[in-house]
């Protein structure tokens, strides 16, 4: 061969070797990140060319499909979408997904690797791709419940109930919601809808959910927690032995005194008085007698300063380190920094019910494959015991007490025996804007079993401020709530 072909030759080898070695590192380096890129649109289009599998409440899809005219062949669409959006987030030929719609996309599009085989199978016989179904643990007639009850309030606020027992959220409400239908398309009519439910656009900021993403202060419902931290550690004995609690009590270190909500029988005060009429001075300095750090470790163990994964993520609830002495007795009466969401009160009250046991919160209770074969099944799992179970059956009696003579009797179930705790949270500079009202409990069987906790807040803008209450405006909704779990067990 002469020189000049060898040359081309060469050249045209060193072309051809380019060509493989690109074409190999677009294939298998890059197809990853080129798979995943927003201007890849085959795959958005592949993505909405089949029927999305369903999420499942009671056994009953709350998740549908529509065609669609262009390049996506279907779209989501939801039944009751706005009282489920908490639950399942939304899924968007134009804005994404979120919540249980985004984390189990793999399976409700059949994109999931462990549905490899039967795809590949599907592939050889032709049979279409179909995606698997999300199985939750969520109980309709209570969500039904949850979110009627605060629609009707016509206030900002949410509901979380739990089964104490297992950790399955029986319901998750979020008040004011929205339709995730109307967003689910691609069109001109889904991004105007879309705009009008960001923020910016409207206050009511009604994609918010308020059942896991916002923190408020729980008020007097955090009593419950600081009387578990006194039984636990060593500050209290029972529910009817006298505090150490004088009236007026000034905080340390200030020259100021801890109010009580009107003239309430609080001096040395049993525990169970002091939960009953909701005593600021008895758990201010309960919590100031405890301290900062067993304060602290408790709340570590009901939850708190965690996010919580359900797998939904909730924000992480707030009790602080670091605090002076009337500091920690501020936040003992769940003001100061105390934060938390309605899953962490929840969580709370579910220990209780539980006989000190906090079992680990979730709502998707199993995966399906197509074929309604269980790819994967969540377990109950034990998260820790925050009390023992002799100190939470003390604190049981006391929240019973509540209900029966105190500030929760709003609460109260004809035949069933109900735990609570009211609370009514200071909210803005100096307390100058509505109170939060929140109120948490717990029914019981006869068996002494506990099939419902639950956690309501209300954030009433437009109330009058003086009727504002966790037994007036929350209880009503808990008590609608824990009648639908036990009617829907019998």
């Amino acid at each position: 061969m002469n020189k000049p072909l060898r040359r081309i030759a060469i050249f045209c080898g060193l072309l051809v070797l380019t060509l493989l070695i690109r074409d190999n590192w677009l294939q298998y380096v890059q197809a990853d990140d080129l798979k995943e890129d927003e201007h890849n649109r085959r795959v958005a289009i592949e993505r909405y060319a089949s029927p999305r599998g369903d999420i499942i409440v009671d056994g009953k899809a709350i998740t549908g499909h529509a065609t669609t005219d262009g390049d996506f062949k279907y779209k989501r669409t939801y039944k009751d979408g706005a009282m489920w959006a908490p639950v399942t987030g939304y899924v968007s030929q134009a804005f994404g997904a979120t919540q249980l719609e985004s984390i189990d996309d793999g399976i409700l599009t059949g994109n999931d690797d462990r549905l490899f085989f039967r795809n590949t199978l599907d592939m050889v016989t032709g049979k279409k791709r179909e995606g698997g179904n999300v199985v939750t643990t969520l109980n309709s007639a209570a969500q039904k419940a949850a979110y009627d009850g605060l629609k009707k309030q016509g206030a900002k606020g949410a509901v979380v109930a739990l089964e104490p027992s297992t950790g399955k959220i029986l319901s998750m409400a979020s008040y004011p919601s929205y339709d995730p239908t109307a967003i689910a398309g691609s069109n001109d009519a889904a991004g105007e809808a879309w705009n009008k439910l960001q923020k910016k656009n409207n206050p009511d900021d009604p994609m918010l959910n308020r059942a896991l993403r916002e923190v408020y202060p729980p008020g007097s419902t955090f009593k419950v927690l600081t009387a578990a931290a006194a039984l636990e550690h060593g500050k209290a004995d029972s529910a009817d032995e006298k505090t150490d609690s004088p009236l007026p009590w000034t905080m340390p270190g200030t020259s100021t005194e801890l109010k009580n909500e009107g003239n309430i029988p609080c001096e040395n005060a049993t525990l169970r008085e002091a939960l009953r009429v909701s005593c600021n001075t008895v758990f201010g300095k309960l919590g100031y007698d405890v301290g900062n750090d067993a304060m602290l470790e408790t709340a570590k163990k009901f939850g708190f300063t965690e996010e919580q994964f359900v797998p939904v993520r909730s924000s992480a609830s707030v009790f602080s380190d670091g605090m002076n002495d009337s500091q920690v007795a501020l936040s003992s009466i769940g003001q100061f920094n105390t934060a938390a969401t309605p899953l962490q009160m929840a969580m709370v009250t579910s220990a209780i019910a539980n006989n000190g046991t906090l079992m680990k919160p979730y709502m998707v209770d199993e995966l399906q494959a197509p074929n309604l074969d269980t790819i994967e099944k969540t377990d109950p799992e034990e998260m820790s015991e925050p009390l023992s179970a002799d100190n939470a059956q003390i604190l049981q009696s006391m929240m019973e007490t509540v209900v029966e003579d105190g500030t929760g009797t709003n609460a109260q179930i004809d035949g069933v025996t109900v735990g609570g705790k009211t609370g009514t949270a200071q909210h803005g500079v100096d307390n100058s804007e509505n109170p939060y009202a929140w109120f948490i409990s717990y029914a019981k069987g006869e068996d002494g079993s506990a099939p419902v906790a639950v956690a309501v807040v209300i954030e009433d803008e437009n109330a009058v401020r003086d009727d504002i209450s966790g037994g007036g405006l929350a209880a009503p909704i808990a008590k609608n709530v824990m009648e639908a779990v036990i009617d829907s067990k019998k």
